[in-house]
């Protein structure tokens, strides 16, 4: 099970991910300087990511408190997530996230 990781320079990583933890921990466990301040309780806005076209249906839609934390994020877009607030399981196998300049 991964996911890759597209860095804002372009760098991309393939990272093992874990089942039932979230993206944001598995990007941290994998050495990837994301900020996630907040340690993932959905209190900030530093491990924003954008998710990839191709995986964001599969992706259950943001709760509203993780919409207002993106308001005070740079640069929302409408694939704009916060990688605390994503689960890994099986089906996301491959999940293609880009760290938004504000997460670094």
């Amino acid at each position: 099970m991964n996911i890759v990781i597209k860095m804002p320079d372009g760098e991309t990583r393939e990272i093992e991910a874990t089942i039932g933890w979230q993206v944001m921990e598995i990007i941290k466990n994998a050495g990837v300087p994301i900020r996630a301040e907040c340690g993932g309780a959905c209190a900030c806005a530093t491990c924003h990511v954008y998710v990839d076209a191709a995986w964001m249906d599969r992706l259950p839609p943001r709760k509203d408190e993780e919409t207002d934390m993106l308001d005070m994020a740079l640069s929302v877009e409408d694939n704009s997530r916060l990688s605390c607030q994503i689960v890994f399981e099986p089906e996301l196998d491959g999940l293609t996230v880009t760290l938004a300049e504000d997460s670094l």
